[in-house]
């Protein structure tokens, strides 16, 4: 990755209070390699352009940092590719992170990539969020839930709500 695209990306970061060290931005482009690498095999993402990939996947999820401040443990709703889970779990090591896709080999590659990343704290689970949100294990367990592009607002409530904590937050 050229030296433009690495600026774009601290900058942008820092726009939301995240700044991210040589690890942190090395990190960041391992996952997105890895990505796009997985992506020729199977469909996880439509976004392939560099300069969008770090604006509309790694700034865009980095946005909702300053909203995380308390958060000790985060359910990424529908996750996808890892967004906005993994970077999260990069940029701020310390909150406990799960990743929760209906697809299992979505899961496969998230497992892959935490992985190759050797990221700690963070897991990939096959579950849909209905069940998830009827589970013992996982009701009203975490301080965040965030999800992307996942259903409607209406919906999206009935799948993250159940999950969060009392006072804890939904993004």
């Amino acid at each position: 990755m050229d030296r433009e695209l690495i600026d774009l990306l601290a900058e942008g970061a820092g726009k939301f209070g995240v700044s991210l060290d040589g690890t942190r931005i090395s990190a960041l482009i391992k996952y997105k390699d890895i990505l796009l690498e997985w992506n020729e095999k199977m469909n996880l993402t439509a976004i392939t352009e560099e300069r969008d990939f770090i604006i509309r996947h790694f700034i865009d999820s980095l946005s909702i940092v300053p909203y995380l401040e308390n958060a000790g443990s985060i359910v990424d709703i529908g996750t996808g590719a890892g967004f906005p889970g993994i970077p999260l779990k990069i940029a701020r090591p310390a909150p406990e992170v799960v990743l929760l896709d209906s697809l299992e080999k979505r899961v496969a590659f998230l497992n892959f990539t935490i992985e190759a990343l050797k990221l700690t704290g963070v897991s990939a689970i096959h579950l849909r969020a209905e069940d998830a949100g009827r589970s013992p294990q996982h009701r009203e367990k975490f301080d965040a839930a965030v999800a992307r592009a996942v259903a409607s607002l209406p919906v999206l409530l009935e799948y993250c709500l159940p999950l969060v904590r009392t006072g804890g937050v939904f993004i």
